[in-house]
């Protein structure tokens, strides 16, 4: 269907896949974690104390917030204090996602400090501030060894409902049907590989799709005729296709998120990832949406980048008269 002929009850269509507003989780533990460290080739340990890298990644973190607001972005921030080890909450967008019409998906996670990262807090601000009809919990399916790690596993196209999905034991193909079938999806998934044949672990990782174009390591893809038919569905929607190399993605260049500020869309993406693009690249997308780079660091040493830090909120903001204080 084409893009402009597709209606969103109470969703202004130029921001369907940019979201104009994103929750976020400043990190007061923070370290690269050892439960994850298995399948997550970007993820490496860090030569100084364990104090020195949680406080090193806040600054990096209420940088990049400030940053995101002075472009007009919605900040929705969110304190882990917590009593319970949760190295990995500065990456919500694992645990819950948003979608237009008013719904919430809640997901199952791999690891058992990440299953702690859920908080109610999170979902309330969701219910006061924007109109929420449902939420779905997918979590209870972790009971099964049963796991999709939300907008991690799933790299989601809004307007051709298509969820672009690498395999891996963080992606179940069981779980994946479930959430396309509550959400109206249509699953897309595919072997994926890096340069030394090891399974991605998340498909943020290695594509990114924005309103007019899309980012997307093709090469990673292990069958052939698996990777034209999603390079062909990337480009029947109408999008420009930027190729991304092996290198680039081991600098986050596919880990990167376009937003909607006040003068229109831009796409954060970390500096490292910045860096590693060509200028024939930024060329192709700076018309389309503004390249914002973003230096998180330390961060990136827990195998994640700007992408996953960042929640984007697909609902409706409630009138300023009923929404709550956040």
């Amino acid at each position: 269907m084409p893009r402009n002929t597709i209606k969103q009850e109470g969703e202004n269509m130029s921001s369907l896949q940019a979201p104009k507003a994103v929750v976020m989780i400043r990190p007061w533990r923070f370290h690269p974690n050892p439960e994850t460290a298995d399948d997550n080739a970007f993820q490496r340990e860090s030569p100084h104390p364990e104090t020195a890298v949680a406080a090193r990644a806040r600054e990096e973190f209420d940088r990049m917030v400030e940053i995101l607001q002075s472009h007009g972005v919605r900040v929705h921030v969110f304190d882990d204090y917590g009593e319970h080890e949760t190295p990995d909450s500065v990456f919500p967008n694992n645990w819950f996602s948003t979608h237009p019409g008013g719904h919430v998906a809640i997901y199952p996670m791999y690891s058992p400090s990440r299953r702690r990262e859920r908080r109610n807090d999170v979902l309330n601000m969701l219910k006061s501030e924007y109109r929420v009809q449902d939420i779905i919990d997918l979590s209870g399916l972790e009971w099964d060894d049963l796991f999709l790690e939300g907008t991690g596993a799933m790299v989601l196209d809004h307007f051709e409902r298509v969820a672009y999905t690498a395999n891996s034991f963080r992606a179940n193909p069981i779980v994946l049907e479930r959430f396309s079938s509550h959400f109206h999806f249509e699953p897309m998934a595919f072997d994926a590989a890096d340069r030394t044949g090891k399974p991605v672990y998340h498909t943020n990782v290695m594509m990114t799709i924005g309103t007019d174009f899309a980012l997307v390591a093709s090469r990673m893809i292990a069958d052939e005729n698996r990777r034209k038919e999603v390079v062909r569905r990337l480009e029947d929607s109408g999008r420009m296709i930027v190729d991304l190399n092996f290198d680039q993605i081991e600098n986050f260049a596919g880990n990167a998120l376009e937003l909607t500020g006040t003068a229109g869309r831009i796409l954060v993406l970390s500096q490292r990832a910045y860096d590693a693009l060509t200028p024939q690249q930024i060329g192709t997308i700076e018309p389309l949406a503004r390249l914002v780079p973003l230096s998180v660091p330390t961060i990136e040493l827990a195998g994640g980048s700007v992408r996953c830090m960042l929640a984007g909120i697909h609902l409706t903001r409630r009138s300023s008269e009923t929404a709550g204080p956040h």
